[in-house]
């Protein structure tokens, strides 16, 4: 699973498992301490705000040549473009300096953060274990009718697969993004799979707005969507050569997002192949 629908919105699995475990801290910490009214909740809110902040800054300076040409997208986190182990490592500053501060609360910090930090992982290797599918064997077609699945367009190569819809907004919006890496990138194949629509609309949707994009399939039944489980658009599936699932990114994706995960794509290919 990758996604959930929580009403209208949806929502990544992996940022409910970091909730989830932020909760178990919370709660643990509260145990901990609560014959001194030592909680540790504003803490965690501290270090979920500051480690945030810094894996942003962390992100953006990594990939600065790409957000100075539109410097306002830097503020857009909607592109999910953040460095977890600066984010962590930030938040992990935050506790110290709680605890070196109050020594009532060290405690119920240190045994909340454990006990958060190990039901984060078993919850994350629980859900690696169930998913890291292959290529999902869905039949689909091109816009001229022929019958084609994912794998053979894959031919051996690392492959991202774009879930997406004309009626989507962030599908429209990072679609020119996509469309301008098939061109420049080498060695990595994309596709669209059109999620739900006829290849008549499809086609006037790229008319319209002047797309060339080479590989797009109708899935009009939505299989693929659901055979990863993504409960929204847009979703995009990084796959390395051996057809096995690398990363994902649910939401629109910025140039920024797009080339870190394409660097971790062509990492983890390089290392498959070396295997």
């Amino acid at each position: 699973m990758l996604s959930v629908s929580l009403g209208p919105l949806s929502v990544s699995i992996t940022q409910l498992l970091l909730l989830a475990a932020l909760l178990v801290a919370a709660g643990v910490g509260y145990l901990v301490g609560r014959r001194r009214k030592n909680g540790i909740s504003l803490i965690l809110g501290d270090m979920l705000i500051v480690g945030m902040v810094t894996a942003r800054i962390a992100f953006v300076a990594q990939w600065f040549d790409i957000y100075r040409k539109s410097p306002w997208s830097m503020l857009d986190i909607r592109d999910g473009g953040f460095t977890p182990w600066a984010g962590a490592v930030a938040a992990l500053l935050v506790a110290v300096w709680h605890g070196w501060r109050h020594a009532p609360l060290r405690k119920p910090l240190v045994v909340g953060l454990a006990t958060g930090a190990l039901a984060w992982g078993a919850m994350f290797t629980a859900l690696r274990m169930l998913q890291s599918p292959p290529l999902p064997a869905v039949a689909l077609t091109t816009l001229a009718g022929t019958p084609t699945d994912l794998a053979a367009l894959a031919a051996g190569e690392p492959v991202v697969v774009n879930l997406w819809a004309s009626w989507c907004p962030p599908c429209r919006r990072e679609m020119p993004v996509l469309a301008a890496a098939q061109q420049r990138e080498t060695g990595v194949r994309f596709v669209f799979a059109n999620q739900g629509e006829d290849g008549a609309t499809v086609q006037r949707y790229l008319l319209a707005s002047r797309l060339d994009l080479a590989n797009v399939l109708l899935d009009p039944d939505a299989r693929i969507g659901r055979e990863v489980g993504s409960t929204g658009l847009p979703t995009t599936l990084f796959y390395d050569a051996r057809g096995q699932l690398v990363d994902t990114n649910l939401g629109a994706l910025s140039p920024a997002t797009l080339a870190d995960k394409l660097k971790r794509l062509r990492a983890n290919t390089d290392t498959s192949t070396k295997e």
